[in-house]
């Protein structure tokens, strides 16, 4: 390990620390809704700070590099093509959240259903955040490590055993963070993300070309724009990672469920002083989704260049960065990894305890009618913390033994998950009359549906087709059920609204800015232009 590199990931975690530590101790969190909501006072930076940097931890990093390299720029789509959700969440989903006042997707779900099936996708969440979402991110930020400070070299000991003890360091730091700061101080920490990650998202790529180019910068340019230029097109195949098709099907539904239901997600938003400034945010996180593939993606076209061939892909981003880096560099860009693992399992964390304070226990608490001190309330919600990070430190090391690329396996993953909850929240949204058995056949059935398409028959079609296909088959069957057994008196919107609900004004303007610039995106990385 080199002692420049070692500097330079102390230096910005030092930084993030000292940050992170004035924060947590000028803004006290007493109570549960300065815990899990920031009291509701962020503003649009920190709003779309947290969006943009919740959404891009580790595992993208890692895992959108490691397609890159594999494939081509297809990946990109996962980012990219967010920006249409994020719009459509700003425009139609948000204002409904805000008017309601509610704090957890299942609040929304509760109100239109009934407790029942609230409940039950609280505990989908919950599953899902333990059992995919946190031990990816430690997964990823432990691969990344081991691939940038080579300690597996270092303490000559196996792989698996590295990545054992890497988790275990990484997930213990997170809760830690988790519980002493709260929402605030996890948005904080993504501002100085955001910073971090820009400066490495121009750094890496500039040192990378000038590997490539032997010193000369325009050298490395012109081989990269010129071989290999399949790894340049982003308007996938049937054989690709992401075929084109798919961003209009599957992934526009993934997108919107990330964007408009995703706990951890909403709840930033959710915690901005008004409507106006949480559009403002998602505008801000869109733009920043425009410019990640700096970080995300070039890399990975970059290590084409670099790596004919490595035994491991996963470890492409870090492999690339310690090599080509100056060792300052190369630990800066390190430090940045590691904080963006701990800001999304941070989030993740915080989101895990809303979710079971705010939809399980309390309503627990409330049928029982037990009185609870606030103190004890933010006791009990740290505790349970505690034990989420304990299950995802135990279960991360396991998705070493995956096969089809750690990325592809966390997206297949999540389809368990993400979609069904749409597709119910989605009838919720455009219906009145569809009851609480609907919502609850309707989630069965597609995740039954969609394990048997991945787990048992080999369908040859595209797994993000097959959330399309279910989608419109799933909200078929709850329009048949809410026909023959509607709710005797249909659903109503209950304005409860906690701030001013006023839209921002100018939002169309940047709206249509936003989608062009999505758009020249991909026609830039096409046949048309770089991968002609």
């Amino acid at each position: 390990m080199n002692a420049s590199m070692i500097i330079g990931f102390l230096f910005f975690t030092g930084i993030v620390a000292f940050a992170f530590w004035y924060k947590s101790g000028k803004t006290k969190v007493s109570t549960l809704n300065g815990l899990f909501f920031a009291n509701r006072s962020l503003g649009f930076l920190l709003v779309g700070g947290g969006l943009l940097f919740t959404n891009i931890n580790t595992a993208s990093i890692i895992g959108e590099n490691e397609l890159t390299y594999t494939n081509n720029m297809t990946v990109m789509a996962w980012g990219v093509s967010s920006v249409l959700a994020m719009l459509l969440v700003s425009e139609f989903i948000m204002p409904l959240y805000i008017k309601m006042g509610i704090a957890t997707t299942p609040d929304f779900l509760t109100t239109r259903y009934g407790r029942g099936v609230g409940k039950l996708v609280s505990v989908i969440f919950l599953v899902s955040y333990i059992f995919n979402l946190l031990p990816s991110v430690l997964y990823a930020g432990a691969v990344a490590f081991n691939g940038l400070f080579h300690f597996s070299y270092v303490w000559k000991i196996e792989y698996s055993t590295v990545i054992l003890i890497l988790v275990w360091i990484m997930g213990t730091i997170g809760c830690l963070f988790s519980m002493l700061g709260g929402l605030r101080a996890i948005t904080t920490l993504d501002i100085l993300l955001g910073v971090g990650f820009f400066t490495g998202g121009i750094l890496l790529p500039f040192f990378g070309l000038k590997y490539i180019g032997h010193g000369d910068i325009r050298v490395g340019l012109h081989q990269l724009l010129t071989v290999h230029k399949e790894h340049l097109n982003s308007i996938g195949s049937s054989s690709d990672a992401i075929p084109f098709g798919t961003l209009f099907t599957g992934m526009l539904l993934v997108n919107l469920y990330y964007w408009g239901t995703e706990q951890y997600i909403i709840q930033q938003v959710l915690s901005s002083k008004d409507l106006k400034t949480s559009q403002k945010g998602l505008a801000v996180a869109s733009l920043g989704k425009l410019i990640s593939p700096l970080l995300l993606n070039i890399p990975g076209i970059i290590a084409v260049h670099v790596f004919s061939k490595m035994n491991n892909t996963a470890e492409v981003f870090p492999r690339l960065d310690s090599l080509v880096s100056p060792p300052f560099i190369a630990g800066f860009i390190a430090a940045v990894i590691f904080v963006a693992a701990l800001t999304t399992f941070n989030a993740g964390l915080n989101s895990s305890s809303t979710l079971f304070m705010l939809n399980i226990y309390k309503p627990w608490l409330h049928k029982h009618s037990k009185q609870v001190p606030e103190k004890k309330l933010l006791r009990t919600a740290k505790q349970f913390e505690i034990v989420v990070c304990l299950a995802a430190m135990f279960i991360a090391p396991l998705i070493l033994f995956v096969k089809n690329g750690f990325y592809t396996y966390v997206q297949i993953v999540n389809g368990f998950f993400n979609v069904p909850i749409f597709t119910i929240m989605f009838m919720g949204f455009v219906t009145t009359k569809v009851p609480a058995i609907a919502a609850k056949v309707g989630l069965i059935f597609f995740i039954v549906c969609y394990a048997l398409s991945q787990l048992v028959f080999d369908t040859h079609i595209h797994f993000l087709h097959i959330l399309a296909i279910l989608f419109v088959v799933t909200c078929g069957i709850m329009l048949v059920i809410g026909k023959l057994y509607p709710m005797p008196v249909p659903y109503t919107l209950k304005l409860n609204n906690a701030v001013d609900i006023k839209p921002w004004k100018n939002r169309h303007y940047y709206t249509v800015i936003l989608l062009v610039l999505m758009i020249a995106l991909f026609v830039l990385f096409s046949p048309l232009i770089l991968a002609k």
